[in-house]
């Protein structure tokens, strides 16, 4: 395994994709900050460029590079993550446009996966996309990867099944605003609506809604 996420580091500092495992699914990675890279992970998923894509870090330290967080959310953040959560943050200019289909925002996953923060950790930010043809079930587990996915991509690491098997929560974040909304019912929702409702409270933000 160390083999392979050497391996994998490689391949993404030169411009390749890889399928990992996270705790919640498969993802097809790329680095996530070049945006001839973020192109193969669209073609590879056969994906439209209006529909943006996430990014993964492997701190807090790569999350504030690539994010701008209102202090206020510091602490929800670390509650959170690393965890099934996708976080919508305002992005940094470092990230290019391709990626966020021209939103100011950006999806942000801490995976709670080793296999994913070694490798991310050495290879900088990745993308976080499910490793399937956008519009077909996103794979649990490596026997679940699309033939069409998996022949394109340049290297697919074993991790076992995934823990949760199932999308992450999504929960955007709005420094301006200062709300909080719910965007997607994914893994562990309960936790992090109880989470968000109790730092909520506590920090007198406007609440948490469900979109």
């Amino acid at each position: 395994m160390k083999d392979q996420i050497r391996t994998a580091i490689t391949i993404l500092k030169n411009g390749g994709t890889l399928i990992y495992p996270t705790e919640t699914l498969y993802g097809l990675g790329a680095d996530a900050l070049s945006e001839e890279a973020v192109r193969k992970v669209y073609s590879i998923k056969i994906r439209a460029l209006s529909q943006p894509l996430s990014l993964a870090v492997s701190s807090f330290e790569m999350l504030h590079e690539v994010a701008y967080v209102d202090h206020a959310y510091l602490g929800i953040l670390k509650e959170l993550l690393p965890g099934p959560v996708t976080v919508l943050l305002r992005k940094k200019a470092i990230v290019p446009d391709i990626l966020t289909a021209g939103s100011d925002l950006v999806g942000i996953r801490f995976p709670d996966n080793e296999i994913a923060l070694s490798i991310i950790k050495k290879a900088g930010p990745i993308t976080s996309t499910s490793a399937n043809v956008s519009g077909k079930k996103p794979p649990t587990c490596v026997e679940e990867v699309a033939e069409e996915v998996a022949k394109k991509a340049d290297i697919t690491i074993n991790g076992g099944r995934c823990k949760y098997s199932m999308p992450s929560t999504v929960v955007v974040m709005s420094r301006e605003a200062k709300e909080i909304k719910i965007l997607r019912e994914g893994a562990e929702y309960d936790r992090v609506l109880h989470v968000l409702q109790g730092k909520a409270a506590g920090r007198r933000l406007h609440g948490i809604f469900m979109s």
